[in-house]
């Protein structure tokens, strides 16, 4: 089938404390620690590195300031890995140690194919209640103590307008990912051949600027979406994005701003699509969300209307 999943990504820091403070609240494991760089992952087995002397093979910045290097894709054969690795054999490519094909995209973004190594997380959903569907008798409900990230689900980029068609037709024409969702104004939603999630890759359309967008964390349901960015902003960290459901996707979301760039999202319950699902184009922009947290301080209440 060919790439099944992200298998790490790497960032460019300043702060290595602060990122690793921000990483473990977020529910990442720390694998590995030096004064120059970390190494966390999810449950699933991707990881995150963070360094603050990036090595030879990440290409340079796409932007200024902390900011994501290089994203390595995971496939599921080595027959896959090398027919990949042939359709990228124009442009400089070369092999780590680890056996990591490294080159680069379009738009200057670090691209790396190996072998997935996916570890099971098997996950049992919080048995909710409705008139006509009891799925928990006697058995009150408690917090969750700590959320842990499952996996990375997708990896949204910036990329500037001009030259977007060859942007996305390097991920289309080369590594076989699909465009799921054409939005024409603002971006293309592409899934991996492997992938069911609606969409693995989002490329956003900006009229001159590249730069990382989000990572997005799947999260086992809405409670953890929840309580993961309440447990994020009491640590001090600052919220992006309130909790909502997205309209492309569908998935409950909640969006912070992470000190390594961009942002990082929770995400839970996104739609899963096969290939029966055809790809829509969309002339206009569809509504951010479908629905968004709304407090009664989001508009100024009449005096006479208050308690």
């Amino acid at each position: 089938m060919g790439i099944q999943r992200i298998e790490s990504v790497t960032y460019s820091i300043d702060d290595l404390d602060e990122c690793v403070r921000f990483f473990d609240d977020f529910g990442l494991f720390l694998l590995e620690r030096t004064d120059e760089h970390a190494v966390f992952e999810t449950l699933t087995g991707q990881t995150l590195h963070l360094d603050t002397l990036p090595g030879p093979l990440l290409p340079p910045p796409v932007e200024s300031g902390p900011t994501l290097r290089e994203v390595v894709w995971g496939v599921d054969t080595p027959q896959e890995l090398e027919r990949l690795v042939a359709a990228v054999a124009d442009r400089e490519t070369r092999e780590s140690a680890d056996g990591v094909h490294h080159t680069v995209d379009e738009t200057g973004f670090g691209v790396g194919l190996a072998l997935a190594r996916p570890r099971p997380a098997p996950v049992t959903p919080r048995p909710a209640n409705a008139l006509g569907s009891v799925r928990r008798w006697n058995t009150p409900l408690e917090a969750i103590t700590r959320v842990r990230p499952l996996r990375m689900c997708h990896v949204a980029l910036n990329i500037p307008k001009q030259g977007r068609e060859e942007a996305v037709a390097f991920y289309t024409d080369r590594l076989g990912f699909r465009p799921t969702d054409v939005v024409e104004p603002m971006g293309v939603f592409l899934q991996a051949p492997g992938d069911d999630d609606q969409h693995t890759m989002l490329l956003c359309h900006r009229p001159d600027q590249a730069g990382v967008n989000h990572i997005a964390y799947e999260v086992p349901g809405f409670d953890d979406v929840v309580e993961g960015g309440n447990h994020m902003i009491d640590r001090g960290w600052r919220e992006a994005r309130r909790l909502g459901r997205h309209t492309i996707g569908s998935n409950v979301f909640r969006f912070l701003h992470a000190p390594c760039g961009g942002r990082v999202e929770y995400a839970a319950d996104m739609d899963r699509v096969d290939d029966t699902y055809e790809t829509r184009v969309h002339e206009t922009t569809p509504p951010h969300h479908i629905w968004a947290l709304r407090t009664h301080r989001d508009r100024e209440v009449p005096t006479s209307s208050r308690p």
